[in-house]
């Protein structure tokens, strides 16, 4: 019984996280001042809250050298478990604040602008339908944007084909078809063949910036000498239209177009489709509010229903 005893005990945490937050500001502010200034204390309590840490787990975080504590290897490793622990402890308080309060006051999604826009407002109708005090917070997003918008904490699942580290994506039952396309009139579509690589370099080609911050060339598909970089995928389909350029648009989007002969696929050898995969991502995958887990039900079964009447 003793021995049982004992083992509950050592179970129980001796430091606070109050503690493991003053090690974490000294360590991310370079000194005791600016930790007690950042976390509105005093400097003495800041350093007793330190010491009283180092006392109980007898180790020694912190070496002075000059005016500067800097981390020993055992600080470097207690730092480290520290933003695990505090951000562990977030978790479970916003969890729990999710479960008290019922369905989510305001839903923020991020969503690839290759994924069909009319499938994505029938689920926020039908959504609405059912939580009609909920609002929806949506971006509208380019390759890195959805990525970003996930690790910055500002939306509660995203739906983009790139997966940022340190999350998990469920893969979504149909890919967005991207086609390369011009106005009928355009002269790649005069050459009467199928077109190469090199055909396409010698016109001006049209791309939807990266909405993250981090931008990279994964929009672009091709190098060439002319390019007009737009923010918003309407510009360029209105821009392909009017025979400005030709373009790798998302076929959903261009169906009308299609239909009224303002845009016509590019014959690419090759192959001129390309499917791009597309990935349901929780923001917290552990603890997903239960709006959040609803709307996510929702784009599931309609994106399967759209996948077995096409």
């Amino acid at each position: 019984m003793a021995k049982e005893m004992t083992s509950e005990s050592n179970l129980t945490p001796r430091i606070s996280l109050e503690q493991w937050r003053c090690l974490i500001a000294v360590v991310e502010q370079g000194g005791y001042a600016q930790a007690a200034e950042r976390l509105h204390k005093s400097q003495s309590s800041v350093s007793y809250a330190v010491q009283k840490l180092e006392s109980v787990l007898d180790i020694k975080a912190f070496a002075i050298e000059g005016r500067r504590a800097v981390l020993t290897t055992a600080g470097e490793m207690l730092y480290r478990r520290a933003k695990l622990l505090l951000e562990d402890a977030a978790g479970l308080e916003l969890a729990a604040r999710k479960a008290s309060a019922g369905w989510e006051s305001e839903i923020a999604i991020a969503v690839e602008v290759l994924f069909p826009t009319w499938l994505l407002l029938d689920c926020l109708n039908q959504f609405g339908a059912e939580s009609p005090q909920t609002r929806i917070e949506l971006y509208e997003t380019v390759i890195g944007g959805g990525p970003e918008a996930l690790q910055q904490g500002r939306v509660d699942l995203a739906i983009t084909p790139h997966i940022p580290k340190g999350f998990n994506g469920e893969p979504l039952p149909r890919p967005a078809r991207v086609i390369p396309v011009a106005h009928p009139e355009h002269p790649l579509h005069q050459l009467g063949r199928e077109l190469t690589l090199r055909d396409l370099r010698q016109h001006r080609h049209l791309v939807v910036r990266d909405s993250g911050s981090q931008r990279t060339s994964r929009t672009t598909t091709v190098e060439v000498v002319q390019r007009w970089t737009v923010t918003n995928m309407a510009t360029s389909i209105g821009a392909a239209c009017r025979g400005y350029g030709f373009a790798w648009l998302p076929e959903e989007k261009i169906r009308t177009e299609l239909d009224e002969g303002s845009l016509k696929p590019l014959p690419l050898r090759g192959g001129s489709e390309r499917a791009v995969p597309m990935y349901l991502i929780f923001a917290d995958r552990e603890s997903p509010g239960p709006g959040a887990s609803r709307l996510a039900e929702i784009i599931r079964s309609r994106l399967e229903d759209s996948c077995r009447t096409t």
